[in-house]
């Protein structure tokens, strides 16, 4: 581990393209850029959230550790996006790669790029099931509840399923 090293959970979701690959791509590129990925979930398949009418989302959450700040976090995540072909058009449209910036350590950050921890997480099964298995007993710096509690009171109606790629 490296000394002032920062524990962060970033959010990753995909839903075009070749969608594992996608996620896959993405975890090598933080991992090199970021720094070393020390929890990775399951891939989960979940509906799409937001906008309805578009393909299905590969989503997957992974804990790091980096010695960046915030602010240069986001700005390689945004810079990876680009890079791997991502398009900003309408919010919660499709997309070929979404980085999100879950949780810095326990910050709590208000800035006009980046909110921390990440807005409304605690609406959104997608990002809760799987940081919930790899960071149950994680808590939420502004609730001060676990991510496994956060899930169990969720009212979020989608499925959020294990994704097994076909062989």
């Amino acid at each position: 581990m490296q000394e002032n090293s920062n524990q962060v959970f970033l959010g990753l979701g995909t839903n075009l393209g070749d969608k594992p690959s996608n996620l896959q791509q993405a975890v090598h590129f933080i991992a090199q850029e970021i720094g070393p990925v020390v929890a990775i979930s399951t891939v989960y398949k979940t509906a799409p959230w937001g906008i309805e009418d578009q393909p299905e989302f590969l989503n997957q959450v992974i804990q790091i550790q980096t010695t960046l700040t915030p602010q240069q976090v986001l700005s390689v995540l945004l810079d990876i996006e680009r890079r791997m072909g991502r398009e900003r058009q309408e919010k919660w449209d499709r997309r070929l790669i979404d980085l999100d910036i879950l949780f810095y350590e326990d910050l709590i950050l208000q800035s006009p790029s980046l909110i921390l921890p990440h807005p409304f997480l605690e609406d959104r099964n997608f990002v809760l099931v799987p940081l919930a298995e790899i960071a149950a007993d994680f808590l939420h710096p502004i609730l001060g509840q676990s991510i496994s509690t956060l899930l169990e009171k969720s009212t979020d109606p989608l499925k959020v399923v294990p994704f097994f790629a076909e062989k």
